[in-house]
C-alpha cells in the first residue's frame, strides 16, 4: 500500500513562508513598538508632560509607571488574542497606531 502525499506547488510553499515571515515580522514590529511606547512616554513623564490617554489617566491613582505598565499588559494581551486567533492584519493595523504614537511622543519631548 502506497501513501499518498499531497504535493504543494512551489508558488504555495512561497506563499506560505511570506506570509509567516509577514506575521512574524508584525508582531516584532508591535512588540518593539510597546518598548518605544513605554520609554518615550516615561520619559515625557519625566519632563513634565501630561498624558493624553484617558485609560492611562484613570490608572494614574496606582503611580505613573504602574498605570503604563498596566496598559502595556492589556496591549499585549489584546494582541497575544491577535496572535490566537490568527489575525495578524489587525496587528499590522495596530502597529500604525502605536508608530504615530511614537512619534508624537518625540515631537512633544524633542519641543520640551
Amino acid at each position: 500500500m502506497a501513501l499518498k502525499v499531497p504535493m504543494l506547488s512551489p508558488v504555495k510553499t512561497l506563499q506560505t513562508a511570506v506570509g509567516t515571515m509577514d506575521s512574524s515580522l508584525s508582531l516584532q514590529v508591535f512588540l518593539y513598538l510597546q518598548v518605544l511606547d513605554v520609554l518615550t512616554t516615561w520619559l515625557g513623564f519625566r519632563l513634565g508632560l501630561a498624558e493624553a490617554s484617558p485609560f492611562i489617566r484613570m490608572l494614574m491613582g496606582f503611580g505613573p509607571m504602574a498605570a503604563l505598565l498596566i496598559s502595556k499588559f492589556v496591549a499585549l494581551g489584546l494582541g497575544a488574542v491577535c496572535v490566537w486567533r490568527g489575525k495578524f492584519h489587525i496587528i499590522r493595523l495596530i502597529n500604525y497606531w502605536y508608530a504615530a504614537l511614537v512619534v508624537w511622543n518625540l515631537v512633544l519631548i524633542l519641543s520640551r
